[in-house]
């Protein structure tokens, strides 16, 4: 019988020396996190005003709110036009997806038929991929190269640039 009860003892000991350590770091953790959390909160709430107060400044001058921030590239005014972004399935693996956003740089002013012409034109394009045929640098340069070539027929020259802005398979 005595042989019996000192394992079950070291267990016990055992099982205390992996609770209490996890119960102290549990407890710090708890507290670090407490703190930190009281220290920014008064700085988020800080933000949160002054975005409120900037939000309602323009507001209450009867002033349109203008957009921030550097003006955007990608104008009609520089003959380039931004295409709504490409979604569609690939033809195989049918249930990858290619999401692709263009821009066209036109040679002088822009057209918006051409340039809807050349959206559907993508997106039917892109329904008869393949994922191997995309895969690595290589086949997104005959991509970008397919691409090109389209938009010139289609465009009939007056396209002079396809840019990329996003491309994503998933």
């Amino acid at each position: 019988m005595e042989q019996s009860e000192e394992p079950t003892g070291k267990k016990k000991s055992g099982l205390m020396m992996l609770v209490v350590p996890l119960v102290v770091l549990t407890a710090v953790g708890g507290g670090g996190g407490w703190v930190i959390g009281n220290m920014l909160a008064p700085q988020v709430k800080l933000s949160e005003e002054a975005a409120k107060a900037a939000e309602a400044a323009p507001a209450a001058h009867g002033e349109a709110k203008k957009e921030e921030g550097l003006p955007k590239i990608a104008t009609e005014a520089n003959g380039i036009v931004q295409l709504e972004a490409i979604t569609t399935n690939l033809a195989y693996p049918s249930e990858n997806w290619i999401r692709v956003e263009l821009a066209l740089l036109f040679n002088g002013a822009p057209d918006v038929k051409i340039a809807e012409d050349v959206h559907q034109d993508i997106m039917a394009y892109l329904r008869t991929v393949s994922l191997q045929q995309v895969e690595g640098p290589r086949g997104f340069q005959y991509l970008k190269d397919d691409i090109q070539e389209r938009v010139d027929l289609r465009s009939e020259g007056r396209v002079s640039k396809v840019m990329f802005r996003t491309f994503v398979i998933e």
